[in-house]
């Protein structure tokens, strides 16, 4: 078993709550990533003496993720948000390519470490940098990525997000425009 496990569940409120695991080689650590989806998680780490271990303390997460009742979800339940960020060409400049670069990496860890859900791809094109991301909930993921965007120093003013579920990648909505609208083509 390797790579990471992640896994929810629904409170009696209805709360989204999270749990991740994976090992980390280069700290020789097996790390446990939880809390409530949209906000800041809390992260445990513990040593691994052998690597050898690692299956095991992962079959173990699995095992009392099911326990408690938490578990993945699949793809074709979760949605598909796209982080579109207006360019000034139309195939991308070695400038874009840094900001596509940037951007990834912010959003990656934006939403991972707030059980948002992952980045799946990026791609320049007509005009836009178009970030794909997988997420559980889309309103938690729009306002987290409006975050991230103003709080890296985007271009914040060029940013379009529009969500479709993860069955339908033809049935996008804008979730939010710098002009209202306007409609969403990737």
């Amino acid at each position: 078993m390797s790579g990471i496990i992640r896994a929810y569940k629904r409170d009696d409120d209805g709360v989204l709550h999270f749990r991740e695991a994976w090992y980390d080689d280069e700290d020789q650590q097996f790390v446990i990533n939880h809390g409530v989806v949209g906000h800041q998680s809390k992260t445990d780490e513990a040593d691994v003496e052998e690597e050898s271990a690692v299956d095991g303390l992962m079959a173990a997460f699995a095992a009392q993720c099911e326990e408690d009742g938490y578990a993945e979800i699949p793809e074709s339940e979760q949605f598909w948000v796209v982080a579109q960020i207006a360019l000034k060409s139309k195939d991308g400049t070695e400038r874009d390519r840094h900001l596509e670069r940037k951007a990834k990496a912010a959003l990656t860890g934006e939403l991972a470490w707030r059980g948002l859900g992952i980045v799946d791809r990026s791609e320049i094109g007509n005009g836009h940098l178009n970030i794909f991301c997988l997420c559980p909930d889309v309103n938690k993921a729009v306002n987290a990525i409006k975050i991230c965007v103003r709080g890296e120093d985007l271009d914040f003013t060029k940013l379009t997000v529009a969500a479709a579920p993860h069955s339908d990648p033809t049935a996008f909505r804008v979730k939010h425009s710098p002009k209202q609208g306007v409609g969403f083509t990737l």
